[in-house]
């Protein structure tokens, strides 16, 4: 688990295919990896990996193919700057909210407006993941702990302040970058518990609808 407060910008040094996977190496910054194992959990741009290798100075980490088709991996290059957290201790502050570190899907940057120090964002979701975004809510944006201020259809808006865009790669986004979003954990769960019994059968996504909400009394 992970809190969506970045502990440091790292840098991608090389990106190693591994058949279908990517074997990825980056340089922390400075990220203190003085409790760091091998088998430990590094979250990347938001992604949950395990440090296979590592020194003071880098770690690296296999990407599978699941995790390349659900994040903006494929499109990485040597260079390019990624945000950096580790797993989240149990005596720590949860500063942020709680992340998995599993990557629900690829959002673009639609439009930026800087608003004296702040900088307002809007970023648009895939569809399919629409129905978890709530104004007030919690999302996860390339592993950084957001709130969301404001939604219209799969598109919401968001607000940052002058240390996070200093702090983690927020700052480099333009129109067009792709970015990691993680969903709130607390909204898939309920997505499912609204299934009650029916989570026994082979059932879609698609089978909860409006229809099926007011049958079982959550609307009316």
């Amino acid at each position: 688990m992970f809190t969506g407060i970045i502990e440091a910008v790292g840098q991608v040094q090389s990106l190693q295919p591994k058949g279908d996977d990517i074997r990825l190496t980056v340089s922390v910054g400075k990220l203190d990896m003085g409790d760091v194992k091998l088998g430990d959990s590094i979250a990347t741009n938001g992604v949950c990996l395990t440090v296979v290798d590592f020194s003071d100075t880098y770690f690296s980490v296999d990407v599978s193919p699941e995790t390349i088709k659900r994040s903006g991996f494929a499109d990485y290059d040597v260079g390019g700057k990624v945000n950096l957290e580790k797993a989240m201790q149990a005596n720590a502050r949860l500063g942020g909210h709680i992340v998995s570190g599993h990557v629900d899907g690829v959002g673009e940057v639609v439009s930026m407006q800087p608003i004296d120090r702040w900088l307002e964002i809007w970023i648009k979701a895939p569809d399919s993941l629409a129905k978890y975004l709530a104004e007030k809510g919690s999302i996860t944006v390339d592993g950084v702990s957001l709130t969301v201020n404001e939604v219209d259809g799969a598109k919401f808006m968001l607000t940052l302040i002058p240390h996070t865009l200093q702090e983690t790669i927020i700052g480099t986004y333009k129109v067009g970058s792709k970015i990691n979003l993680e969903v709130d954990l607390i909204a898939r769960y309920l997505e499912r518990l609204m299934l009650g019994d029916r989570a026994a059968e082979s059932v879609t996504k698609q089978d909860i609808s409006m229809e099926f909400l007011a049958k079982h009394g959550y609307i009316k």
